[in-house]
């Protein structure tokens, strides 16, 4: 799930890079970065990203997806208090980034804060009402606090979600 995420972006930036001359340094950056990420390096995924984010060239909408991408690449070295951080700074940049609460979910998941784990999920799914895999996300939390009528019912949503696309 986090590759697509990272091909995604890369697309999304190539495009961006085309039409954008004055962006292409940082966003060279950027590209390096996901490929990095893609080869399991996330050291230097996070440098690249780094450099991008303090280059002061990227749009408020890059840099928004900038840090998600820097807050993925932590969560995979399992540091989830930088995680959080960089989903942090991508919703204050974009406070309709659905993703990016998810993704802080599940990193405050992992460290078995639960409650805002929920608080995150349901957030995510009042932006997008259709975002299966927070619906699972949520389940699986309420799962965790022992919550098994709304752990059920939220795998139910996604399911349907899922059935309907």
């Amino acid at each position: 799930m986090h590759r697509n995420l990272f091909v995604g972006f890369l697309l999304f930036s190539l495009m961006v890079c085309v039409t954008s001359p004055a962006w292409a340094g940082a966003l060279d950056d950027v590209k390096a970065g996901i490929s990095a990420a893609n080869r399991d390096d996330y050291d230097k995924a996070i440098g690249l990203f780094t450099k991008a984010i303090e280059s002061g060239e990227l749009s408020r909408e890059n840099l928004s997806k900038v840090y998600f991408d820097r807050g993925l690449a932590w969560g995979e070295k399992g540091d989830y208090d930088k995680a959080i951080a960089d989903y942090t700074k991508a919703i204050e940049i974009n406070p309709n980034y659905a993703e990016a609460y998810n993704n802080r979910g599940r990193a405050w998941g992992k460290k078995d804060d639960y409650d805002k784990a929920i608080a995150d999920y349901t957030k995510a799914i009042e932006i997008n009402p259709k975002y299966a895999d927070a619906y699972l996300n949520r389940s699986l939390a309420w799962g965790k606090k022992g919550d098994y009528d709304r752990s059920n019912a939220d795998k139910t949503k996604a399911i349907e979600i899922n059935q309907g696309r």
